[in-house]
Order: C-alpha cells, then sequence, then structure tokens
C-alpha cells in the first residue's frame, strides 16, 4: 500500500534501520538504502542446486561517465557475466551525493516480485543483497530507476549462461539507441520465397 511506502521512506530519511515484508515486495530499509526481494536460498525452476556463488562490487558515480559521450552517470560494470543457477552477493557502492539505484528486471516473478531486484544507495552510501538466478540462457536488464538516471549512463545486463543476445544502450558493449527494422512483417520470408521462384524459372528457361 502506498502509505508502508511512505513510512518506509521517511524511516529512511529519519536514519532508522528496520526490516519488513509488504504485501508485494520483501523490503530492508535502512539509512544506507533499499534492498528490495532480496532471496538467500530460495530456488528457480529447473535449478536442482546452487552452481556457484559470487561476489560483486558494483560502483556508481560521475567518475565511471568520464571519456563516455553524452553520459553523466555510469557503473563501474556495465556487463556482467554469471552462470546459470548462480547466488550473486552485490555490493553496491554509491560514490556520489544522490540517490543511485541498481535493479534487475525479468526475474520470474514466482520467486521475485514484479519480477524484479532492486538495491538503492543514498548519496555516499553502500548497500549489499543477495539474489539467485535462474537455469537458462538469458539477458536481464540492469539500470537505475531514478529519473533520467539511465538515459544519462546507468544502463546495463546481467548474461545468465550464454545469455540471449546484448541488449542495447549497454555502455562499450552496443549500440545507445534502439534500431528498429522498418521493414513489413514478413518481408524476409518473401524475399526468400521470390528468390527461390526466380531461381526456379531461371532453371526452366536454361533447359528450354
Amino acid at each position: 500500500m502506498r502509505w508502508r511506502g511512505l513510512i518506509a521512506f521517511a524511516a529512511m530519511l529519519a536514519g532508522t534501520s528496520f526490516a519488513q515484508n509488504h504485501s508485494d515486495h520483501d523490503m530492508a530499509v535502512d539509512r544506507a538504502g533499499v534492498v528490495m526481494n532480496e532471496n538467500l536460498s530460495a530456488l528457480p525452476r529447473g535449478c536442482d542446486e546452487i552452481s556457484r556463488d559470487y561476489q560483486l562490487t558494483i560502483r556508481a558515480g560521475r567518475a565511471y561517465a568520464r571519456g563516455v559521450p553524452g553520459m553523466t552517470f555510469a557503473m563501474s560494470e556495465h556487463d556482467v557475466r554469471v552462470e546459470p543457477c548462480s547466488r550473486i552477493e552485490v555490493t553496491f557502492v554509491n560514490e556520489d551525493d544522490v540517490r543511485h539505484q541498481w535493479m534487475v528486471h525479468g526475474l520470474p516473478k514466482y520467486l521475485y516480485p514484479a519480477g524484479m531486484f532492486h538495491l538503492e544507495a543514498s548519496g555516499g552510501q553502500r548497500v549489499t543483497g543477495t539474489f539467485i538466478v535462474p537455469g537458462e540462457d538469458r539477458s536481464y536488464l540492469v539500470h537505475c530507476d531514478i529519473a533520467q538516471h539511465m538515459e544519462k549512463g546507468m544502463r546495463g545486463q546481467l548474461v545468465v549462461g550464454s545469455g540471449s543476445g546484448d541488449l542495447w544502450g549497454v555502455t562499450g558493449v552496443s549500440d545507445q539507441f534502439y534500431r528498429s527494422s522498418y521493414w513489413p512483417r514478413d518481408t524476409y520470408l518473401w524475399v526468400a520465397v521470390a528468390l527461390l521462384v526466380g531461381f526456379l524459372a531461371s532453371v526452366r528457361l536454361a533447359r528450354g
């Protein structure tokens, strides 16, 4: 409920520390920031055990955007790669004086409410949280959800296994903009059919 979120935010500003379960999210809030939907032991479907444990430190701030045209904020790691069914402990360090977030989207909703794992660190603070990734090869969006922070550089990817292809807009990995195809639907199929018909027609003419 909205009022619970307001209470949590007010408590964070007041410097109190507590953990509470919400109807939608499992959220721990303290003076340093927020950890949402932490998962230390519940295995995703298809995972019989934890394949590997990772301990990652991800830093965020203006310093990591230096030399990247058009960017204001960035992360020390924009491309994180892990094994399927692995458990990942992330320490998120905010080196700026404004809030930053490290959010993973697209996780299974039966295990992570809204399909999300979320870390938020206040200015100059650090938070640590743990989650377990599913067993299939897939690329997950990582970003900061503070207004305009993703657009200004805080966008990355978490690649599980061999992934499902690089996401667009990942600094140092892919183009900053999504390049949509303007071809009509099924264009490639009709091109293939046309080439085949043309080939068969040329063979028939050559024989005739």
